[in-house]
């Protein structure tokens, strides 16, 4: 493929979880279009994803969506270059639909397929649509199913610096969300709700704040919010509810902010990127804001769009890939439900 003459035009498919998307990248300059057929309102009776669920809608809304992208972004089938879909992590049940329809598309127009890690998307997406493109510094990814801390070096050289130990940030926010009857998804009820409410309201531990590693660990703080509803009233009044909110998320964003900065200041790091889904909280864009102008650090943080699952961050990282000259995927790879980042 020659991109000396033009950017590529890349097709994306993201079906990792709950999420059918579809975007379309002209290389790493411009986003086209970026779809997504939303099943939250699918999910919330049951509080939670059901992958049954999931993989049977991803078939249902795979091609209208892919229908959507094209004529959205203004490009046919044939105009395409390469394919891409996320390979993992996620859902097994929902990773093969995207995948293997995206496998499809390429082999049917005959161009380069490639695989691409669900979290390498979000590590870049604080990227998109900025003119001094991908950039050496230290990242946090912050979503449902993961917590990471890792230092970029460039496109495919990664270095995870710490992970969690047991529930993702996002996890811990949907499990509180629970045990306080919020509706699904419960990390946006949370935040709402914390906006009126006091952070020092209640005393809740920040789980290996002072480790000095880059490890997390949100359990501890699950299980004192558990013990601590035990304290109140059944009937939680709603100052106590947002109090509770408030405190808990401030003892989460508090823990992620010290060791993102922490990283940076160890590895002499001069950018902060902020992506993933609990990376939307209204309080920790606002903490890690102030906490890096202090620091002196630049903060690249994903827009509100590119932060949750979307197909954006896939169609853009397949384009740098390619523009960093990595080869395509082979079409005989499988996905991965565990797929890492690199070795941590």
């Amino acid at each position: 493929m020659n991109t000396s003459e033009r950017q590529p035009l890349v097709l994306a498919i993201e079906t990792s979880c709950d999420e059918t998307a579809v975007s379309i990248a002209r290389g790493t300059n411009e986003i086209l279009c970026s779809e997504i057929a939303s099943q939250i309102a699918i999910h919330k009776p049951y509080g939670g994803v059901v992958p049954e669920l999931a993989s049977r809608n991803h078939n249902l809304a795979i091609q209208p969506v892919i229908a959507a992208a094209l004529e959205n972004g203004g490009v046919s089938l044939s105009q395409l270059d390469a394919v891409a879909a996320t390979a993992g992590p996620g859902l097994a049940s929902s990773l093969l639909i995207g995948d293997t329809t995206g496998k499809a598309l390429a082999l049917g127009l005959g161009k380069p397929f490639y695989s691409i890690n669900h979290i390498e998307g979000h590590l870049l997406s604080p990227f998109i649509g900025d003119d001094n493109g991908i950039r050496e510094g230290i990242a946090l990814v912050v979503s449902g199913g993961h917590t990471l801390i890792v230092k970029i070096n460039a496109v495919d050289d990664y270095e995870v610096l710490g992970s969690t130990k047991d529930d993702a940030a996002g996890e811990a926010f949907d499990k509180v969300a629970k045990m306080l009857d919020l509706p699904y998804p419960g990390g946006p009820e949370i935040d709402k709700l914390a906006r009126e409410g006091d952070p020092a309201a209640f005393d809740l531990p920040r789980s290996m704040i002072d480790s000095g590693d880059f490890q997390f660990s949100f359990s501890g703080l699950k299980t004192a919010v558990f013990y601590l509803l035990q304290k109140l009233p059944e009937a939680l009044s709603e100052t106590d509810l947002k109090n509770v909110c408030a405190s808990f998320q401030q003892a989460v964003i508090d823990v992620l902010i010290a060791k993102t900065i922490a990283a940076a200041k160890q590895t002499g790091s001069k950018l902060v990127a902020v992506s993933g889904g609990v990376s939307c909280n209204s309080q920790l864009r606002r903490d890690i804001t102030s906490a890096c102008e202090k620091a002196g650090l630049e903060l690249a943080i994903a827009t509100p769009h590119h932060s949750t699952d979307n197909a954006a961050m896939i169609a853009f990282t397949a384009a740098a890939r390619i523009e960093a000259g990595i080869s395509p995927s082979l079409l005989n790879t499988d996905v991965n439900p565990n797929l890492k980042l690199a070795a941590d």
